[in-house]
């Protein structure tokens, strides 16, 4: 089945044809690497590892790039305040980012490139944007790019020019505008920059951001190639210049073929910020008490591109799913029979389609996780009935294991459980069949002070940790 995705650039859901056969190139704006990425920037970052696993999943050779901005006015600004040099503190929240990746089980991608070993192909691109008339040294000593010198400025994100050149330059890496302005592609020496600085034909100075992406994904992807993927406030006027300046200098387009964007998420259904009190790093949900895989598995369970809201109680339901999914592992592994059942054929092949099926469809992740619930309820079916057996048991583990390559939250390591606690276990079951609910209650209470419960089922008795 041909995946569709939905294209920023057209506004349409169109089918994957990947420049090369069989191989997708993709490359996603990554971290500025000043501080701790926030929980939105990781709803984006698992949203891109989501696109590049089911990738994998589908077959594809995935060679997927992800920039690390560490020079920027965001980088620059705080390391001065740490009494840091740039590339000290760089390194340091560059170390965290990994460490957090990790933390959420977001596959490294093929290239992490930093900005500043890229300056020379920066340079570059801005002298042939020179050299094509799409750009222009102002008095100050910074290089513009000249927006409307580019006629096809606005095509991603449908912003209209006026027919009077702007005279307007912006020269700060971020900014909000409804209309769009010449920007830096070079910005010339300041005293507030310190020690930042390049010494190049373009005169002492540094790189504005938006150079940065389209000089490192043009030298790992080519002039052209297949995904991009971002949050959707990228979209103005980041990715934009993106285009203008890439399509600009090497003259072929499209830049690229499908972009994806990422919505925002929304903490108690409002904007994330700081002044309100909602600002959370991955961290602040770790010592909240929060399990990573409920975390990760909440970042991805919305669709992509609608709003996510993240909320104690939404948590709360993402670990109840978790939990569902760990005591359904464990039902499987404990299955002893020996008839197997011929309809465990049948529905693996349903819950294989219909995950896919939605996965395929814009990677519809709401699908693709009702497959599964629905799976682990006709499962559940046959185990209560005692109608699956324990190669039934292992062929429906290992279908969950080919989803997790694309979910990366239903793998969990197995706690040892000391002998003390089975041969308790069995006891208390022993007393419960014989009904003396006295020594049955007092054993399930041993069991209770070491750290573990029972739970009754119709099938037996499962143990779990607290």
């Amino acid at each position: 089945m041909v995946m569709k995705i939905y294209n920023t650039l057209t506004r349409k859901r169109e089918d994957l044809l990947p420049s090369e056969e069989g191989r997708v190139k993709i490359y996603s704006c990554g971290p500025t690497v000043y501080n701790y990425a926030h929980i939105g920037n990781w709803r984006s970052f698992i949203f891109s590892d989501i696109l590049r696993r089911y990738l994998k999943y589908k077959g594809y050779n995935v060679y997927h790039v992800m920039n690390l901005t560490d020079v920027d006015d965001k980088t620059i600004r705080d390391s001065q305040k740490e009494g840091m040099s740039l590339n000290d503190f760089c390194e340091k929240y560059t170390k965290i980012f990994f460490e957090d990746m990790d933390i959420l089980n977001i596959q490294r991608v093929e290239e992490y490139p930093k900005a500043t070993d890229h300056i020379k192909e920066m340079v570059d691109i801005t002298k042939s944007l020179i050299e094509k008339g799409l750009a222009y040294k102002s008095e100050d000593g910074s290089t513009y790019f000249s927006v409307s010198k580019f006629k096809e400025y606005g095509k991603l994100s449908k912003i209209k020019l006026d027919n009077q050149q702007s005279t307007e330059r912006i020269k700060n890496d971020e900014y909000e505008k409804d209309s769009a302005n010449d920007f830096a592609l070079w910005k010339s020496y300041e005293e507030s920059d310190g020690e930042v600085f390049w010494e190049t034909e373009l005169g002492k100075g540094r790189p504005g951001w938006h150079i940065e992406c389209s000089a490192m994904s043009m030298k790992y992807l080519g002039d052209s190639f297949d995904i991009h993927t971002g949050g959707i406030d990228l979209t103005f006027p980041h990715h934009e210049n993106e285009i203008a300046q890439s399509e600009g200098c090497s003259g072929v387009a499209p830049f690229v073929k499908y972009w994806m964007h990422c919505e925002h998420l929304l903490v108690d259904n409002e904007k994330m910020s700081k002044s309100k009190g909602n600002f959370f790093v991955l961290n602040d949900l770790l010592e909240k008490g929060h399990d990573k895989k409920a975390i990760r598995y909440l970042l991805l369970s919305t669709h992509y591109r609608q709003k996510l809201n993240y909320s104690e109680e939404s948590i709360h339901n993402a670990q109840n799913i978790i939990d569902r999914f760990k005591e359904f592992i464990s039902k499987l592994k404990s299955i002893e029979g020996d008839n197997d059942n011929p309809k465990i054929k049948e529905i693996i092949a349903n819950a294989k389609y219909n995950f896919e099926k939605g996965l395929d469809d814009d990677l519809n992740i709401s699908v693709g996780m009702a497959a599964i619930f629905d799976f682990m309820k006709e499962i559940n079916t046959l185990i209560s009935k005692k109608e699956l057996s324990r190669q039934n048991a292992l062929e429906s583990y290992n279908l969950l294991m080919e989803f997790d390559k694309v979910l990366g939250v239903l793998e969990f390591v197995e706690e040892k459980i000391s002998d003390e606690i089975v041969e308790l276990a069995k006891q208390r079951d022993e007393f419960r069949k014989a009904k003396n609910y006295d020594e049955a209650d007092r054993l399930r209470d041993e069991i209770s002070d070491k750290g573990y419960y029972m739970e009754d089922t119709v099938d037996g008795y499962l143990i779990k940790k607290k």
